[in-house]
């Protein structure tokens, strides 16, 4: 099925746009020596190369992605490495990947997988069952250094995956130490695309910065803070794809200068753009507005081992002091609701019950008070590129920074470049920060055990908040095969969550891109990250 693009085939998008770009060499690269100066926007005659520039609001990590948690690193690395399975075009549902197939056993704990042959990596070496058992063996024996490993296949100090074995070339068996409801969603996620192993063999920290996959396109170039280049591969196994020869990912912090790159022609697609540019680009003859399905959820963190926030009726009196109506209509023009719970109501196991808190600053004092808060400023740390649940994270702070104010709690507005921003979060240095999550496989699990289980802080799990009666829940849930009664214990995990109140959940947003409308066949995916091996350019 995978030889006939299964994932590209059906119904897809018609959204249009034009580029024609130059690429010049530079030379001021330190991890490749070379930097594209490529501009986009006229129309590229016949013969020439199809070369799409991508404008998005912050740079990439790295780009391995067993490595990383952000979504600018995945942005790229989707389009260089494939997973053993895949979503779908526009939804979560299991396809097939770099397995052509697969059979799970009756206990779900034995899965055997059939892949594809005559792939070959981007170093011209053999995919097959011995490089998905070292690619696996890596992650495991390395699940400190990767973090969605040790939070979606780790359960305390269990590992989910007990072995892992090549039976010919193109047979894997996995073992699992116990059923895992979400298993096969949990592959189809990007931090678990399959690598060259004599790449990671040969320089594991170095494929950071020069990514092999199997993948539609091949890594050309990285200026930090500045261009990603990807091209063509052409030795990709599936025929006639992908359609365009380059891509150019730009990293263009300022919102309003990625819409104008957009306007001006400078750039095709332009992500992470501010609810408030709908109108403009709706209005715009040239431009075609793209939706991103919602699947996610912005929050304001409370790292519960620092205080003030170390004591839940400060958390609480937070969350009952900002307005989140006021901040979904100031910011997200529409395009959002206000958030109750930490996953949005599309996920299976929502719980609608959960009350949450009004916004009620008299509440908020009173709470204060009982909590004999001494009233020392806090430092409120506002995210420094836009997401798609966050459009703008210094605007959103300073909203906060008024709510809090009114109750008696004053705050300092911080920042850092965000590859900082995130490690020292998860370092746990901040008292109150914002995030967010975009949902990587449309299960509750990948929500709730994720960010707020014991066992990922250092990981996800940023607050460092630690319920034991939570984790039991959590962990009976991941190996609960029926779905009723799996969604109930999702249900009260989050009547938990609420009362401990370590987040404020802030909003679940319908994130937009732009394109030019010469731009064809850009299907924009739940999980945020799209590929593009069909796009094309008229």
């Amino acid at each position: 099925m995978k030889k006939k693009k299964f994932w590209t085939l059906g119904v897809m998008l018609l959204l249009i746009l034009s580029t024609i770009l130059a690429a010049c060499g530079g030379s001021d690269n330190k991890d490749t020596g070379s930097k594209d100066t490529s501009t986009g926007g006229d129309t590229a005659s016949s013969g020439e190369p199809k070369i799409l520039v991508y404008g998005r609001g912050g740079d990439s990590v790295a780009l391995d992605p067993a490595v990383v948690t952000d979504g600018e690193s995945f942005t790229v690395t989707a389009n260089i490495y494939e997973t053993l399975v895949n979503f779908g075009e526009r939804d979560v549902t299991i396809q097939p990947g770099l397995a052509k197939s697969w059979e799970a056993s009756e206990d779900g704990l034995t899965y055997t997988f059939q892949l594809q042959e005559g792939v070959k990596f981007h170093d011209g070496t053999d995919f097959n069952a011995e490089a998905v058992v070292k690619n696996i063996e890596r992650w495991k024996t390395g699940a400190d250094k990767h973090p969605y490993f040790s939070s979606q296949f780790v359960v305390g100090d269990k590992q989910v995956i007990e072995s892992v074995t090549a039976e010919g070339d193109y047979t894997v068996v996995f073992k699992l130490s116990q059923p895992q409801a979400p298993f096969l969603k949990n592959l189809a996620m990007s931090p678990f695309a399959i690598a060259s192993p004599t790449a990671f063999e040969a320089d594991e920290e170095g494929l950071s910065a020069n990514p092999v996959g199997t993948g539609p396109f091949k890594f050309v170039s990285w200026v930090r803070n500045d261009s990603i280049t990807i091209e063509k591969n052409p030795d990709y196994y599936i025929d006639g794809y992908p359609k365009l020869d380059k891509v150019i990912y730009r990293s263009i912090p300022e919102n309003s200068a990625r819409l104008n790159d957009l306007l001006a022609g400078n750039i095709d697609v332009a992500d992470g753009l501010s609810p408030s540019d709908k109108a403009t680009i709706e209005g715009d003859a040239n431009l075609q507005l793209i939706e991103r399905p919602s699947m996610n959820v912005g929050y304001l963190g409370l790292t519960v081992t620092r205080p003030p926030f170390d004591n839940v009726k400060v958390r609480q009196a937070v969350n009952y002091a900002i307005d989140k109506q006021a901040l979904v209509d100031a910011f997200y023009e529409g395009l959002a609701e206000p958030a109750k719970n930490p996953m949005p109501p599309v996920i299976s196991g929502y719980n609608d019950e959960v009350t949450g808190y009004t916004y009620d600053p008299e509440k908020a004092k009173a709470l204060l008070a009982e909590a004999g808060y001494d009233g020392k400023e806090i430092e409120l740390w506002a995210m420094p590129v836009p997401r798609p649940y966050m459009p703008d994270g210094q605007k959103v702070a300073e909203a906060i920074q008024k709510n809090l104010e009114d109750v008696g709690i004053k705050s300092k507005i911080v920042s850092f470049e965000w590859a900082t921003y995130l490690e020292k979060a998860q370092n746990g240095e901040a008292d109150a920060f914002l995030l967010g999550w975009t949902g990587d496989n449309g299960d509750a699990d990948n929500f709730l055990y994720t960010l707020l289980d014991g066992d990922n802080i250092g990981s996800n799990n940023y607050t460092f908040y630690d319920n034991p009666e939570l984790h039991k829940i959590l962990t009976a849930a991941q190996t609960e095969i029926d779905e009723d009664k799996r969604n109930e214990l999702y249900k009260q995990a989050q009547v938990i969550i609420s009362e401990d109140a370590p987040w404020v959940p802030l909003a679940h947003s319908i994130p937009i891109l732009a394109a030019n409308k010469k731009v064809t066949n850009y299907i924009a995916h739940p999980t945020g990250s799209d590929r593009l091996d069909a796009v094309d350019i008229q």
